[in-house]
């Protein structure tokens, strides 16, 4: 393994922020649960989450994929989540005091404004 180390192992679930390039890039998020490491990437089965532009909101899409997602790469924020968060139930929330967050309605609730967890 050239002397590095696996941070993720398959099982554990995660939540990815991609930081756009430009103003016009499509926001753009995926959740889902990792089924195979390495040291720099995990590919990870779960859903596409992209911002309406429309309706100025998030939308999980339905169909399930399987995303490589890059463990050194700057652009991607990479949240850790409960194993026992129900990903198809993911959905994006403003709460009472603005803030924006991505919760199972169950098991967590990430803000996105600070990225961090809580339960």
């Amino acid at each position: 393994m050239n002397g590095g180390f696996i941070i993720f192992e398959p099982g554990e679930k995660i939540h990815v922020i991609i930081r756009r390039l430009f103003e016009t890039d499509l926001r753009r998020h995926f959740i889902g649960e990792i089924v195979e490491v390495s040291e720099s990437v995990v590919k990870v089965k779960g859903f596409v989450i992209i911002m309406n532009s429309v309706t100025n909101q998030y939308e999980l899409k339905s169909d399930s994929q399987i995303r490589i997602v890059s463990l050194v790469d700057a652009r991607n924020i990479i949240n850790v989540i409960p194993r026992e968060a129900i990903i198809e139930d993911t959905k994006y929330v403003l709460t009472h005091e603005k803030r924006l967050v991505v919760t199972d309605g169950e098991s967590f609730t990430l803000d996105i404004n600070e990225f961090s967890t809580t339960r």
